[in-house]
C-alpha cells in the first residue's frame, strides 16, 4: 500500500507541477502577445486581456479539478482490482490448506465482501447439478440456519429470472422487497430472505459461478441500503468470480490429487502409504490404543466363482462397515489386497464387542463375507505390534481352516 501512495504522488504531484505551469505560462504568453500585436498603438486593454486570463485560468482550474478527481477514481477502481487480484491469488495458493470445501468457500465469501465497497453482507448459494435444488452454503452478516431452512430451486432465484434461465452474467437487484414480492417462494421464506440480518436487506447483487461450463453456486453480497451497488461493483465482481471459479476448481483438482494420493479408491479407506505417515502422530490415550490386522477368508472363492466384481463388493462391505463400527477418529486403511489394518483408542472390552460387532454385520450382508482377524496394544511401536496382531490373525485362520 506505501508503494501505490508514493507512486500517486509522484504522479500527479511532482511530475505534474511542472506540466501545469507549462500549460498555464503558454497560453497566457501567447494572450499578452496577441494583445501587443494587434491593440492600437500605444494602447494595451489590460482589462480585457485581464478578463481573458480569469477566464482561462478558471477554465483549467476547473479542468484540472475534475480531471484530478477522474484520477482520483480511476486509482480507486484500480486498487480494487488490484485487491480482488490480490484475494484470488491468495485463495488459490493457499487453496490446499482449506480443511474442506465449506471452508474454502467461507474465506472467499470473506474476500468478496470486504473488496467490494458497498457489500455489508453476503452468502454463497450451492447449486445440485442434478436436481436445481438450491442450498445457503456459506454466510457473512447472514443468520445461515435459517437461511438453510428455505426449500427452493434455480427456477425461484431472481438470477435465474433475471436472465431468462441463462444464469450467465451478474444482476443487480435495487429493491430486493419488490422482486421477493414477485417470486413463488412462501411468505415465511421471504421474510427470512429479508430478516436474515439484523438490517433489512434491500440491495444484492448475484453473480454465477461456473466450473467446468456447469453452474456451481451463486454469489450473493448484499446490502442494508437502496442502489448500493454500481455498474462498476458489478464489472469488479464479474472479475471475483471468474477468478473464484479458478481458485475452486484449483482447489477442487488438489483435493483429489490429494485423495487419489492418501485413500484406496475401491473402497475409500486411507492406504497404506497414509497410514503409516501418520502413525507416528497417533496421539497417546489413558485407556489405551490397540492395532487390529483383518485378512478376508473367502476372496479368492467369491472372485472364482462369482467373478472379480464380487470380491470388490465384499472389500467395498467391509470397509464400510469398519467405518461405520469404528469411532471416526479411528485410522482405518487397507494395506493392500484382501487386508485391511486399523488402529484405535479404547479397552479390549470395547474391541472384542466392536469385532463380535463387525462378524454378525458381515455374517448379515448379502453375499456373507468372512473374515480373520488378530489384535495388539499399541503404544508406539508398529512393528512389534504388527508382528504380533499378524501372527494372531493368521493363527486364527489356520485354527478355523482345521475346523472347516
Amino acid at each position: 500500500m506505501k508503494q501505490r501512495d508514493s507512486l500517486k504522488h509522484k504522479r500527479i504531484d511532482t511530475l505534474g507541477l511542472r506540466y501545469h505551469l507549462i500549460l498555464l505560462l503558454t497560453p497566457l504568453s501567447v494572450f499578452v502577445g496577441i494583445f501587443y500585436l494587434f491593440s492600437p498603438a500605444g494602447s494595451l486593454p489590460w482589462m480585457i486581456l485581464l478578463l481573458v486570463c480569469l477566464v482561462y485560468l478558471m477554465g483549467y482550474s476547473l479542468s484540472y479539478y475534475l480531471h484530478q478527481g477522474r484520477l482520483q477514481r480511476l486509482w480507486d477502481h484500480l486498487e480494487q482490482v488490484v485487491s480482488i487480484n490480490d484475494a484470488s491469488m491468495e485463495l488459490i495458493h493457499l487453496s490446499s490448506q482449506y480443511q474442506n470445501e465449506h471452508a474454502f468457500l467461507d474465506a472467499l465469501l470473506n474476500k468478496a465482501v470486504s473488496v467490494i465497497n458497498g457489500a455489508e453482507m453476503g452468502s454463497i448459494i450451492r447449486v445440485d447439478p442434478d436436481t436445481h435444488k438450491l442450498r445457503f452454503e456459506s454466510a457473512v452478516g447472514l443468520d445461515l440456519s435459517r437461511l438453510r431452512t428455505i426449500d427452493f430451486s434455480l427456477e425461484q432465484s431472481f438470477e435465474y429470472r433475471m436472465t431468462k434461465g441463462r444464469c450467465d452474467k451478474v444482476v443487480v437487484i435495487d429493491d430486493m422487497q419488490h422482486i421477493n414480492a414477485e417470486s413463488t417462494l412462501t411468505p415465511a421464506e421471504q421474510h427470512i430472505l429479508l430478516t436474515a440480518a439484523k438490517q433489512p436487506i434491500r440491495s444484492t447483487l448475484s453473480s454465477p459461478i461456473h466450473i467446468d461450463g456447469k453452474l456451481y453456486a451463486m454469489l450473493n453480497l448484499d446490502s442494508s441500503h437502496l442502489s448500493a451497488f454500481s455498474d462498476y461493483d458489478r464489472n469488479l465482481v464479474a472479475i471475483l468470480t471468474h477468478e473464484a471459479a479458478s481458485a475452486i476448481a484449483l482447489y477442487q483438482k488438489s483435493r483429489e490429487i490429494q485423495r487419489l494420493a492418501n485413500f484406496d479408491t475401491l473402497t475409500g479407506l486411507y492406504n497404506r502409504q497414509y497410514f503409516e505417515s501418520q502413525i507416528s502422530q497417533w496421539p497417546k490415550s489413558r485407556i489405551g490404543s490397540y492395532l487390529v490386522v483383518l485378512d478376508l477368508d473367502n476372496l479368492k472363492v467369491l472372485n472364482d466363482t462369482q467373478g472379480h466384481q464380487a470380491g470388490d463388493k465384499a472389500l467395498a462391505t467391509l470397509a464400510g462397515a469398519l467405518k461405520m463400527i469404528w469411532p471416526q477418529n479411528s485410522l482405518i486403511s487397507r494395506f493392500g489386497g484382501d487386508e485391511f489394518v486399523l488402529l484405535a483408542q479404547g479397552s479390549e472390552e470395547q474391541l472384542l464387542e466392536r469385532l463380535t460387532q463387525l462378524k454378525h454385520t458381515m455374517a448379515s450382508a448379502e453375499a456373507p463375507v468372512l473374515f480373520s482377524a488378530g489384535a495388539a496394544p499399541f503404544s508406539g511401536d508398529f512393528a512389534a505390534s504388527f508382528k504380533l496382531a499378524d501372527e494372531r490373525m493368521y493363527a486364527q485362520k489356520r485354527s478355523r481352516q482345521k475346523a472347516s
